[in-house]
């Protein structure tokens, strides 16, 4: 199930709600560390019995891998302790007294001897700056362990991770990450870091601070919001999607998101192009109607009276002729609409436009970084700073979602709600993925959302999907070299169709690692 997604002091937050609703401290981390253990002997039951090294700190991170130890050796593995620093908060120095002679301790300098299992509880979610001595040697430690074929498991984050930002100058490198209650910011900025994430149940209090957090999507959340095409479909059933775009010496562009929405189960798609790239999107994708750009009221017509959404801006170029054409398609359209590309970059710094032109209708806005700094007149690096709040305002003031692109990606719903969907890889990061995007999310919309201002679900969680499902393609691809686009295309089909999974019931949200 999906969890939410935290600061290093939204998280701390968080804790302190569920301790003022009558939950100590003390009975949190028991909490964590039991739910910690748990998922390794779950996990791990062939490797532990060779035995298990924790590293601990000082702070309550460390009093979680106390409570971790001990409850390892009470299921009958061979633990060592080894103290990077003695335990200073109360709660870590009651977990370390209750593990009590039953935990071999060493120091940090000990050889691990055969351990094959690593338990990374050196520093937690309140550390901020590069990690120092000794802290720091133990990091190198447990990295080489690693190196050398160890199995390196981090307890809430990897220790020298910052919790926030997903800074680091010298951090763990986990195999897998498991946190506690909410997943931290930095694991998603940071994946290469974190190996597997898993964040476990901990039963931290539904607070109000809690619900207004960003929620992690995951495939049990995406797979029963994809709607079933019914044995009895036809085309019309199915639905219809229009993708205007394609100007000149970009048909790719247009043709990629027709191949996206093919893909997503569309019914019929058609590819309104300029017409010098009619005949090069009728041999690369004979299934779609090819119409030119609409340069009458006739051929307005053809396009919105044959569409269940639209969706506007894949290679269409900049210029103030599309950008008339743009307008002149939202003006005479009035149902769904996915505006993507070229379709925004013609109303740089011009937001409130764009967003007069899209009120009152189901739409969907899929930027990239870039694209939304100029939407907003912001730099790059200022959108990526703030990704997780920047698309608010927009989401707001135009009643549109606003899928924010990236590593992870953030959806901004009208409401407030926002979503955050961390599936996908490198392999992405290409030109003509986010046009596949569009086709994924125009075949969503046109689906899902009806011809008046409510769809069926929310926009913002339609766009969640098509970004989650597009993600996950890449990640079945498997490694980033060597993946095209077209192998993102065929591993659509498990995408769609690969069901919620079995996580156990103390997993809230379960994270790949990074292929």
């Amino acid at each position: 199930m999906p969890a939410r997604v935290a600061t290093a002091s939204e998280t701390v937050a968080c804790e302190r709600a569920t301790i003022d609703a009558g939950t100590s401290a003390q009975e949190l981390m028991e909490r964590a560390g039991q739910a910690a253990a748990n998922e390794i002997s779950r996990r791990y039951a062939m490797l532990l019995p060779a035995g298990a090294a924790v590293f601990v700190g000082g702070g309550n991170n460390g009093g979680d891998g106390w409570v971790v130890a001990r409850c390892l050796v009470e299921a009958g593995y061979p633990v060592t302790v080894i103290e990077a620093a003695p335990a200073k908060t109360p709660e870590a120095r009651a977990a370390a007294e209750h593990a009590g002679n039953a935990v071999n301790t060493a120091t940090q300098t000990a050889k691990l001897s055969d351990a094959l299992v690593i338990i990374d509880a050196l520093l937690g979610t309140g550390a901020a700056g590069p990690p120092r001595d000794p802290i720091a040697s133990a990091i190198d430690i447990v990295n080489n362990a690693g190196d050398e074929g160890a199995l390196v498991i981090s307890l809430d984050i990897p220790s020298g991770l910052d919790a926030t930002t997903g800074a680091r100058e010298l951090c763990v490198k986990a195999d897998l990450t498991l946190t506690f209650g909410v997943a931290k910011r930095g694991h998603l900025l940071a994946r290469d870091v974190c190996g597997e994430l898993n964040v476990l149940d901990i039963g931290l209090s539904k607070s109000p601070a809690m619900e207004r957090l960003p929620m992690l999507i995951d495939r049990s959340w995406v797979s029963d919001r994809i709607p079933p095409i019914p044995a009895a479909a036809h085309k019309g059933t199915r639905k219809r999607l229009s993708i205007v775009g394609g100007g000149e010496g970009m048909a790719g562009a247009a043709i990629l998101a027709g191949k996206g929405a093919l893909r997503s189960g569309i019914g019929l798609v058609k590819l309104v192009v300029k017409g010098e790239n009619a005949a090069a999107v009728h041999v690369a994708l004979p299934e779609a109607i090819v119409q030119p750009w609409p340069s009458s009221t006739r051929s307005m017509l053809r396009l919105t009276q044959d569409a269940d959404a639209i969706a506007i801006g894949p290679g269409l170029g900049k210029s103030a002729a599309t950008r008339d054409l743009v307008e002149r398609v939202l003006l005479a359209w009035n149902g769904p609409v996915v505006v993507d590309a070229d379709a925004l970059n013609d109303f740089a710094d011009d937001a409130a436009a764009l967003a007069k032109l899209l009120r009152g209708r189901p739409a969907i806005i899929t930027p990239h970084p870039a694209e939304l700094g100029r939407l907003l007149g912001k730099t790059t690096d200022e959108i990526v700073a703030n990704r997780f709040e920047i698309g608010a305002e927009l989401a707001h003031d135009s009643g549109a979602a606003v899928l924010l692109k990236g590593s992870p990606t953030v959806i901004f719903a009208p409401t407030g709600e926002r979503f955050v969907s961390a599936a996908g890889t490198a392999a992405l990061a290409t030109g003509g993925s986010g046009d596949v995007l569009t086709g994924i999310i125009g075949t969503l919309l046109a689906q899902l959302a009806r011809n008046g201002p409510d769809p069926t679900i929310p926009v913002a969680e339609i766009a969640a999907v098509g970004a989650f499902v597009h993600g996950r393609a890449a990640e079945l691809c498997g490694p980033v070299r060597g993946t095209t686009l077209e192998d993102i295309l065929l591993a659509m089909s498990d995408a769609w169709n690969e069901g919620g999974g079995d996580p156990s019931e103390d997993i809230l949200s379960c994270i790949p690692p990074v292929p």
